[in-house]
């Protein structure tokens, strides 16, 4: 089938997830096995605790507030889980012996990545539990993109922080796995294989998550399960090509790939500050908003539904297509200039039912009407 027959169909059904016959053949290679509960969906599955506070971010200035950001991650997480105090609640995932690693998104760098308050506020309780400095490891997948955010300054000496290469170009001395791997021919690439990254299957026994509130291009929308699935392997950008994308189903498999998904225990979503169009980069302050708040859950599949109608809304506020848009007319293939200047421009057929085919998979729960969302003000 050719890209305008292919985009034709599409069209047909603007609503519709990926059509059957476009879903790619996927094979999974590990030799790892389920924890008992996996981390993913977890002991909450269909929970999210959402904190709000409109003190959280000055908008002017883009910063954030230490103390207000601190007492929103107490009063998260202590719903989410119960507990009376913080420490009693993080004691619920982690304890002295773990190697932790603390998932970031770099990729929105200067306006939008994971706040450096959150980032140091979840070491500062590890390392309170007995966790020491050098069993936690943030990290990226890019040395750049690490370099360019430098969280090093936020946190205590002895905190790793590690990427996997150097760029995203196919760069030499990668820290991949060569036994753990997704293979798939999506475009007729020449390496057909994304191998998750040495450090999550061979060192790390837990891994939060700290993704942000963003846009994405192929996607719709890039929260928890594509920060968790496509920052901790390799080669995934080639899932999307020339206006189409298998960001559908290549998402949630890469999510679903042990230890991965056992591991990642903990969905931290950072929403102080979001990106509305372009994403998953904020190069400019134009589609930056500010939902002021943080939401906490094991499952990564209700708090990413959720996030959906968050990026949506805020685009139809500013009168943009719908992350559903499915228009051919509104695409215009791999001109990323145009898109970065109108909202109403796709560069690649989004797939936002990603989501709900995670949870088809296991890892969550898309349906809305089965998600409980508990509110709290700060």
């Amino acid at each position: 089938m050719d890209r305008r027959s292919f985009v034709r169909l599409l069209a047909a059904a603007p609503l519709a997830p990926a059509l059957p016959e476009a879903l790619p053949r996927l094979r999974v290679v590990t030799s790892y096995r389920a924890a008992a509960v996996p981390g993913m969906p977890g002991p909450y599955p269909g929970r999210v605790v959402a904190v709000k506070s409109e003190r959280s971010v000055d908008t002017a200035s883009n910063a954030a507030n230490d103390d207000v950001v601190r007492e929103m991650m107490a009063r998260g997480l202590c719903a989410l889980t119960g507990a009376k105090t913080a420490p009693e609640a993080w004691r619920r995932f982690f304890m002295p012996a773990d190697v932790v690693g603390i998932k970031v998104n770099c990729g929105g760098h200067p306006y939008v990545v994971s706040s450096y308050e959150i980032v140091a506020e979840a070491v500062r309780q590890l390392m309170a539990l007995g966790i020491p400095p050098a069993q936690i490891y943030v990290y990226e997948r890019f040395q750049n993109q690490l370099d360019e955010v430098d969280y090093a300054p936020h946190l205590p000496e002895g905190v790793s922080i590690v990427a996997a290469e150097t760029a995203n170009r196919h760069a030499e001395n990668r820290g991949y796995d060569p036994a753990t791997y997704v293979e798939a021919d999506l475009f007729g690439e020449e390496d057909t294989r994304s191998n998750m990254m040495r450090l999550v299957s061979r060192r790390l026994t837990k891994i939060i998550n700290i993704p942000n509130v963003k846009d994405h291009g192929a996607t719709g929308a890039t929260g928890c399960l594509k920060n968790v699935a496509y920052g901790s392997f390799s080669n995934v950008a080639r899932t999307h090509h020339r206006g189409r994308s298998h960001t559908y189903s290549f998402v949630g498999t890469l999510a679903s790939v042990e230890p991965l998904r056992s591991r990642t225990v903990l969905q931290i979503m950072d929403g102080l500050r979001g990106v509305w169009h372009g994403g998953p980069f904020a190069r400019t302050r134009r589609y930056v908003f500010y939902p002021k708040q943080i939401m906490f859950a094991t499952d990564p599949v209700a708090i990413d539904r959720l996030l959906l109608d968050i990026v949506d809304d805020e685009r139809k506020a500013h009168g943009a297509i719908s992350i559903w848009d499915r228009s051919p007319e509104h695409l215009k293939v791999d001109d990323g200039a145009a898109r970065d200047a109108d909202p109403d421009v796709n560069i690649i057929i989004r797939e936002p039912g990603h989501v709900e085919y995670a949870g088809k998979l296991g890892l969550g729960v898309a349906d809305k009407a089965r998600i409980t969302v508990q509110d709290l003000e700060v």
